[in-house]
């Protein structure tokens, strides 16, 4: 019966999860029970990958077909191992935000319907500076994951040439993202601009195959860059993190030997667990030897002394400075 509860161990605690058959994902009849069980599964790699950050939950009561909702600050009831941090939004307002520390925490996120985790690119002791470069590589209609797969070796080149060691990822769908982790020194505003000159320098070498433009109408059938997900409060699945898709799919790290040929709709909440058990976490000790952005901020600097700009930012931003006019290209020309 859906009104069922069982208790999980995880560690040293014990997780109730009730309603535990309440089917999550139908196609693949994958249960509440079985994510948390998934959870328990992937707990180490799980929080090295997303532990110790602000973190936003993506709920679905009524399973991935149904409504959802996000999550950011405690809700009432949050048991004693699950902490939070203040951070400051892009209005200006500060609030708490959860965050996970241990994979209990996790399997009780799951026990609230959580399906998708989104960890902030900056640490829980300093959540103004991030220790993530992050990139997101999304493929427009007409391209698909192996247009993805190009680009991504190619910001790998980018980013090695400016002195930082990048990690892929499979967004759990059609795309790819590309984490490298950075020393905490500069804020979001600056680490944005640094993703916007690795951007840059992707698309002067490969101006047929990627694309900075914000405006769909613009980009064409070539995989966007989205600089924006370098934002305060903008995040995407997090390493290990189930996806809301119809075949339970993960965002799953990947080795750069493997990419090329890796299916992304194979990685799901069925057959990660047995991946990690067999090949490792090829994320493992990522965080160990941070690089610097100073390269890619003179890189800006080079931009914008040739007249290269700011780049829009989402609408949900405050207007910031420098930038162009949040308007579609066709209607401003109109």
């Amino acid at each position: 019966m859906a009104s069922e509860a069982t208790m999980v161990k995880v560690g040293d605690r014990e997780v109730r999860v009730s309603s535990a058959s309440r089917i999550l994902w139908a196609g693949p009849g994958i249960t509440k029970l079985d994510l948390a069980h998934y959870l328990v599964a992937v707990g180490g790699p799980f929080v090295e990958a997303n532990g110790n950050r602000p973190i936003s939950l993506q709920r679905f009561p009524d399973g991935v077909d149904g409504e959802q909702f996000f999550s950011k600050n405690p809700p009432k009831g949050t048991p004693d191992y699950v902490r939070s941090v203040s951070v400051t939004y892009p209005s200006g307002r500060t609030h708490p935000q959860l965050v996970i520390d241990e994979p209990a925490a996790a399997v009780w996120a799951a026990q609230m319907n959580t399906v998708v985790f989104h960890p902030w690119a900056s640490l829980a002791s300093d959540v103004d500076d991030p220790d993530q470069l992050r990139i997101d590589l999304d493929p427009q209609p007409g391209t698909d994951f192996g247009d993805a797969i190009t680009a991504a070796v190619a910001l790998r080149a980018v980013l090695e040439e400016a002195g930082l060691t990048a990690f892929v990822k499979t967004s759990g769908n059609r795309g790819l993202h590309v984490f490298a982790p950075i020393v905490p020194t500069h804020e979001f505003l600056e680490v944005r601009h640094a993703v916007i000159a690795a951007a840059r320098e992707l698309e002067r070498r490969m101006p047929d195959a990627v694309t900075t433009n914000w405006w769909k109408e613009e980009r064409g059938e070539r995989i966007f860059v989205d600089y924006n997900q370098a934002n305060r409060d903008r995040t995407m699945a997090g390493a290990y993190s189930p996806r809301a898709l119809p075949n339970a799919a993960v965002s799953c790290p990947v080795s750069w030997e493997e990419l090329g040929s890796t299916d992304p709709a194979s990685h799901t909440i069925l057959t990660v667990p047995t991946r990690l058990a067999t090949t490792g976490d090829p994320w493992a000790g990522m965080a160990a030897d941070p690089g610097r952005i100073d390269t890619l901020l003179e890189w800006w600097d080079r931009d914008v002394a040739a007249g290269l700009g700011e780049l829009p930012f989402p609408p949900d931003f405050p207007k910031m400075p420098g930038e162009p006019p949040r308007v579609q290209p066709s209607r401003a020309k109109h």
